[in-house]
C-alpha cells in the first residue's frame, strides 16, 4: 500500500500524529512498533481478515482497505474528542 502525502493543518507535526497513532492502537489493544506505528494497519487488517501486505494491494477493493483505516481513523477521533472534551472541562474548572 503506497503511503499518502499528507499534509496536515499544523505544519511539522508528522511525527507525532503518527505517534498518537501508535499510542491510540496500544490502547485499543494492538501491538504496536514504536519506530513504525503506520505499521499497525497490518494488525488490523488480520483480524478483520483483509489480505494486507506490505507493498502492492491493488487486488483489494476499496471497502475492505477502509473498514482497515476507518477502524485505525474512528479509534484516533474518539481519543481527539475526549482529548478536546478534557481540556475544556479543565479550562471551566479554573475560571
Amino acid at each position: 500500500m503506497a503511503r499518502r502525502n499528507r499534509k496536515y493543518a499544523v505544519p511539522g507535526v508528522e511525527q507525532e500524529m503518527r505517534a498518537f497513532k501508535g499510542a491510540v492502537m496500544k490502547g485499543e489493544g494492538y501491538a504496536v512498533n514504536p519506530n513504525q506505528p503506520d505499521d499497525v494497519k497490518y494488525e488490523v487488517a488480520k483480524e478483520l481478515g483483509v489480505p494486507l501486505q506490505p507493498g502492492y494491494n491493488g487486488d483489494l477493493d476499496t471497502e475492505s482497505v477502509g473498514h482497515v483505516g476507518g477502524k485505525i481513523g474512528g479509534a484516533m477521533v474518539r481519543e481527539m474528542v475526549r482529548l478536546a472534551q478534557e481540556q475544556l472541562a479543565n479550562k471551566r474548572q479554573k475560571e
